[in-house]
């Protein structure tokens, strides 16, 4: 029997484990500190030597780097490795998905990558370990080698438009899956949010873990409250012994 497509789409929640702190929970960071926006908004970013140099010192005080997958993205990648088709949706830029195994092509980083860094100019991009040692040695705002032009995180800041290609292939996939499980995420920020509805308008099995309730929990399937790092895991090892397409 076909096994289903299973499309998670995967939200800070789901790296908290991870010693990454969320942005939008109670105690996430732009309740903790509303003023740390400005650090990952393109116009300030841009506009603002000052703010780029504090944003620069978060990243290297951050830690992100360092952060190791935890339960969550394992059972994600023993889902994947069990035979059953899975594909990743991710509003995180922390690369742990393809850190815990899962190959990078069966990842869709709608944010972009806090792993490497790229020029606003020449579009030169490069490992972020680099810009990183540049601080360590002394530069507060790094500029770019090639053209002197401002280096920013290859992530999509506040501001900027998410890639139409990349988007493009986030919503084929949520087109064409029978379970899609939003993991870790408020729901609140869009396009990414819409995906949601959009697998239940296509048919899919919609299941939403969250320790919040988001927008879309009346039209789930199933809502989860329990810790990601336990009910995602029995979750996906359900899905792995499953031969025929779930159904509404």
């Amino acid at each position: 029997m076909t096994k289903p497509l299973v499309a998670l789409l995967t939200g800070a929640g789901i790296s908290t484990d991870s010693g990454i702190p969320d942005y939008r929970g109670p105690d996430g960071l732009w309740r903790r500190d509303p003023d740390a926006e400005k650090l990952v908004t393109y116009d300030y970013y841009m506009g603002d030597p000052e703010i780029r140099r504090r944003s620069w010192r978060m990243r290297r005080q951050h830690g992100a780097l360092a952060a190791e997958p935890n339960a969550a993205h394992r059972a994600i990648v023993e889902l994947e490795r069990s035979g059953v088709p899975v594909r990743v949706v991710t509003q995180n830029v922390d690369g742990l998905h393809q850190l815990a195994g899962l190959p990078a092509r069966k990842v869709v980083e709608l944010h972009g990558s806090a792993r490497k860094f790229v020029c606003t100019h020449c579009h030169a991009r490069g490992p972020m370990e680099d810009a990183l040692a540049r601080l360590d040695a002394g530069e507060d705002d790094p500029a770019c080698r090639d053209c002197g032009g401002i280096l920013k995180p290859a992530t999509v800041m506040f501001g900027e438009r998410l890639d139409p290609v990349v988007l493009g292939e986030a919503l084929a996939i949520t087109k064409a899956c029978q379970v899609f499980i939003a993991v870790g995420s408020s729901l609140q920020v869009h396009p990414a949010a819409g995906l949601a509805q959009v697998a239940a308008d296509h048919g899919a099995r919609l299941v939403i873990v969250n320790a919040e309730p988001t927008p879309y929990d009346e039209i789930a399937d199933e809502v989860i409250r329990q810790p990601i790092g336990t009910a995602l895991p029995a979750v996906l090892r359900g899905l792995g012994g499953a031969g025929n397409t779930p159904g509404r």
